[in-house]
């Protein structure tokens, strides 16, 4: 006979086996806009994620797996509309939590303090609409008008085999890269962390890796002028830093002089800045260009 001690344990140990997910309101401005809602019972930012916090202690002490998501009350408010739910009820609120939030940006919960969880949060929401709005301007990029190829396709194809070059000519060590992109007034900006061992390729997240190669195959797509940066850190010796000029459909290599003045001139003010201690500042190396470069 099962007793109330058993059904108990047998309880928490499903418990343990469900996935929970908090979205929350990482800004003041986000939770300004729920503040309309009678329902939201909070009235200070603070105090409300102070409360959020206690939430995921308590959720992680049963011993769950729980993510952390951004609540957008704009796109709260369309959710309610299109599906004719009252937004103004706790019940929506778990409910667009559990279809909406819970499939966009989110971080797992580790214990960590809201103070590491947010900023991690928010970088990995900016990541994702960039990455999104790359992909689409590649998707309308369209087709070479000289050879019909797909020029989105090709773009992502040859910022593939650039990133595989620029990691296999860089060598072993530690490889932090930055991409920056202008299109349509908005700037792409992509980064991508890699190590390398002196033996074997490149170890990346492959996320990170499709978002950064994305970035950077809508820069050759779109033929805008931009950049890419690589610091190279290894045991025992000063970083390597390189750059590279993205202009008309390639990255050009950049003169040791030219990286040196890209990373000791202020970008705003145009002064300049003392270089860094323990860093050299090296040329960009050759890239290989496409085999059948569009005409742009």
């Amino acid at each position: 006979m099962t007793t109330h001690r058993t059904t108990t344990t047998l309880r928490r140990a499903l418990r343990r086996e469900v996935a929970d997910t908090v979205a929350l309101l990482a800004d003041e401005e986000d939770f300004t806009a729920m503040r309309q809602y009678e329902t939201f019972a909070f009235d200070d930012h603070g105090r409300y994620l102070h409360h959020v916090e206690d939430l995921l202690k308590t959720l992680a002490a049963h011993g769950g797996h729980t993510t952390v998501a951004l609540f957008d009350p704009e796109d709260y408010a369309d959710y309610c509309a299109d599906t004719g739910l009252d937004p103004d009820h706790p019940t929506s609120r778990g409910r667009y939590t559990a279809e909406r939030a819970a499939t966009g940006p989110r971080v797992t919960y580790t214990g960590q303090p809201l103070t590491t969880l947010l900023p991690t949060l928010v970088d990995t929401a900016v990541r994702r609409a960039t990455w999104e709005y790359a992909t689409m301007l590649l998707a309308d990029a369209g087709t070479c008008a000289d050879c019909g190829q797909d020029i989105g396709h090709a773009s992502f194809n040859h910022a593939s085999h650039l990133l595989l070059r620029l990691l296999d000519t860089a060598g072993p060590g530690s490889h932090h890269l930055v991409c920056s992109v202008p299109a349509d007034g908005e700037q792409l900006l992509a980064t991508l962390h890699t190590t390398r061992d002196t033996a074997g390729p490149a170890r990346l997240d492959s996320s990170e890796g499709a978002e950064f190669v994305t970035v950077l195959a809508a820069g050759l797509a779109l033929g805008t002028p931009g950049g890419l940066v690589l610091r190279t850190t290894t045991p025992g010796a000063p970083d390597r830093l390189h750059g590279w000029r993205l202009h008309g459909g390639h990255l050009h290599p950049l003169t040791e002089a030219e990286v040196f003045d890209a990373y000791c001139t202020d970008a705003r003010t145009g002064e300049p800045i003392a270089p860094e201690s323990h860093v050299d500042y090296r040329a960009g190396f050759p890239l290989p260009r496409p085999d059948d470069p569009h005409p742009h």
